[in-house]
């Protein structure tokens, strides 16, 4: 049997050999690996930020209510496990080697009716539904990798449900470069019959969810604005209310002082009525909501350093708003690096228009997507009023940063998912020495 390790590497060197499959090619695929063996209910989950956060507090409630949950996610930060997970547990390495076997069994047959290698995100996917196949989930959260119609999670012909959260700019040179273009991709998921839920922020967007839905005759449940109401921030937490069709008004606790993630969580309650599940209470969506957790979303990794895997505008506009709130006594620290398909140009100039911060380590990632040390010297050296300090290595960076950072500042490292994975690695190396 092939080990865990080997299974990984050759996953790794997918891209080197492989292109991508039709959706209907990744179906018939994941037919001859599961023959559709499965009584989950499945929810399927598209958006540009915020999809992860959504996955994870439905997960939580879930399993409040009592209900069992496999859950696929795209990307990792560590390790490609956390990616498949049943109940909060990622995949065990044994797993994973046996389901890579099992989809590599259905690519060699598929090879001799025509079928391309399924690419990295495919391969991970069909491993995910081989997982899920065994283990019987009460539900399936499928997260979209990006886009939504040409997404490989799209082969589920009839989820039970689809959620679509904030969409704005990114992945432009796949999904186009409008809102309007973008949010037609997303809408790619959207099934007849299959009620789906979305926030009204912007009224393209609105407008073509909802006009994709009407196509469908699909149900639409809408999040707006003036349902979410009085939200206080205290002591890392946030308290806020929700009026929903279903449960009235709802008083609801994040343990989190992450803002955005208010408009997540009550999105979350909005999909979850629609499942009509008798085990979804008040008080499961109360527990659920506050036990939850995901990593890279201000998640306090150490006294004042804080994660965010903020990556594109939508996400550092919403991580901006939270640091304005964050009751700092000192002065507040930056530690930045971004890939070079982001539009990290206007990041940047939102962040020193911001005027919260006083110094920054920008760092080159451990990624070939990384934009380069003289692109960010001649993109940052513009920011007069935030002293910056230029690494090769996300370590200097975050060795600076710690060396630098007292006990009245607070920190923040921001930029990519690349980076927040790379910082856990380390801080977790630093913690233990």
């Amino acid at each position: 049997m092939i080990s865990y390790k080997e299974a990984e590497d050759y996953i790794s060197d997918i891209p080197k050999f492989a292109g991508k499959n039709t959706v209907q090619d990744t179906g018939r695929l994941l037919l001859a690996l599961t023959g559709n063996e499965w009584k989950s209910k499945v929810i399927h989950v598209a958006g540009t930020n915020g999809k992860g956060s959504v996955c994870a507090y439905l997960r939580s409630v879930l399993l409040e209510s009592g209900r069992s949950v496999g859950m696929f996610i795209s990307p990792h930060l560590e390790t490609m496990r956390e990616r498949i997970s049943v109940n909060g547990e990622m995949i065990s390495e044994q797993d994973f080697a046996a389901c890579f076997e099992h989809v590599m069994e259905r690519v060699e047959e598929g090879k001799k009716e025509g079928l391309s290698h399924p690419s990295f995100f495919e391969y991970l996917f069909l491993m995910a539904m081989d997982y899920f196949k065994e283990k019987q989930p009460d539900y399936i959260i499928l997260e979209t990798g990006l886009g939504g119609r040409l997404d490989a999670t799209n082969c589920i012909a009839k989820p039970d449900l689809c959620v679509i959260t904030q969409i704005g700019y990114d992945h432009m040179q796949y999904l186009g470069d409008t809102l309007s273009d973008i949010a037609s991709e997303k809408a790619g998921i959207i099934k007849g019959g299959v009620p789906v839920v979305f926030t009204d922020r912007r009224k393209e967007v609105t407008g073509i969810l909802a006009g994709c839905a009407k196509k469908k005759k699909s149900s639409v449940v809408l999040l707006k604005k003036e349902q979410i109401l009085d939200v206080n921030i205290r002591n890392k937490t946030i308290d806020f209310s929700l009026h929903t069709g279903y449960y009235n008004y709802i008083s609801l606790s994040l343990n989190t002082a992450a803002l955005y993630q208010v408009e997540n969580a009550s999105l979350c309650v909005l999909a979850l009525q629609e499942l009509k599940d008798e085990r979804i209470t008040p008080d499961t969506i109360r527990r659920g909501l506050w036990t939850a957790s995901w990593p890279g979303r201000m998640e306090e990794t150490a006294p004042g350093v804080f994660l965010d895997g903020a990556h594109n505008e939508d996400g550092i506009e919403a991580f901006l708003r939270t640091v304005r709130e964050d009751g700092c006594t000192g002065r507040r620290l930056l530690l930045f690096g971004v890939v070079a398909d982001k539009r990290y140009r206007k990041m940047i100039r939102m962040i020193e228009d911001a005027g919260l911060f006083t110094q920054a380590d920008v760092t080159v990632l451990d990624t070939d997507r990384s934009v380069s040390i003289d692109e960010l010297k001649k993109e940052w050296e513009q920011c007069g009023s935030i002293k910056c300090y230029f690494h090769e290595r996300a370590e200097e960076a975050l060795n600076r940063l710690l060396w630098e950072k007292t006990e009245k500042d607070t920190a923040y490292v921001v930029g990519s998912l690349y980076l927040i994975g790379q910082m856990k690695v380390l801080m977790r190396r630093i913690q233990n020495d």
